[in-house]
């Protein structure tokens, strides 16, 4: 083979390598253009969300939409299941895509992360004996029992369990032994917006106490009132 005819060779080679490497380019754009033009379903807000709202709630105003693959945002949701044990922790506007992004575990939102619907937080102070200190831990559920006069007119006080069955979302911090005598301790329990008012009335008007409930398999006797004249005439129970 003479210099020139190999020359000539190599110069046909390169030329079938570079027209190969066109046409692959050419061959991948096409089919990036095809997919990128492809529709796709995502999931967006029908309405308005605030920040708190869980995800088992989220799920049930969602709607879908379709969208070009190159619109889908990233993070975006592929089935309602993904963000039902999560809790919103940025705000979610009608018509949003909903992307994990915008969620948190309820763990991680803390005591708000605990309440729903009616449900409300109120902080609770009194002392060591009052709030079981060193024995609540989050979590536990207490009866509030308070002794108060029924009538300003009548000074014989009543006792009664007036709420049931709160929940403890923040216990008193530290033992029992590390709360000084007269010091207010404070714990946090869960009350609906109409069980509040009840409790605000007790803790300003009566000595109150709470009580410890099981853990497991609670049960309530029955509901009645103590005074002087049923404690020293009806007997023990």
């Amino acid at each position: 083979m003479t210099y020139r005819t190999r020359n000539i060779v190599i110069a046909v080679g390169l030329a079938l390598v570079a027209m190969l490497i066109t046409l692959f380019y050419v061959a991948n754009y096409r089919r990036s253009v095809q997919s990128d033009q492809q529709t796709v379903k995502v999931f967006v807000a029908a309405r308005d969300l605030p920040v708190g709202t869980p995800g088992a709630t989220v799920v049930h105003t969602l709607r879908t939409i379709s969208v070009p693959r190159h619109a889908v945002v990233p993070g975006a949701i592929s089935s309602p299941d993904q963000i039902g044990s999560l809790v919103l922790a940025q705000p979610l506007y009608a018509g949003d895509e909903v992307t994990l992004r915008r969620f948190t575990t309820v763990r991680a939102e803390g005591i708000r992360g605990q309440l729903t619907g009616t449900m409300r937080a109120v902080q609770v102070a009194g002392d060591a004996n009052q709030l079981l200190a060193g024995t609540l831990q989050a979590g536990d559920h207490v009866d509030l029992v308070a002794n108060l006069h029924s009538d300003p007119s009548v000074q014989a006080p009543a006792t009664k369990i007036v709420l049931r069955d709160l929940l403890v979302l923040q216990a008193p911090s530290g033992p029992t032994t590390a709360i000084a005598p007269g010091t207010q301790a404070s714990a946090i329990v869960a009350v609906t917006d109409t069980q509040v008012e009840r409790l605000f009335y007790v803790l300003k008007n009566a000595d109150w106490t709470f009580e410890l409930r099981p853990t497991l398999n609670a049960v309530d006797g029955a509901d009645r009132t103590e005074t002087p004249t049923t404690v020293l005439h009806e007997g023990s129970r």
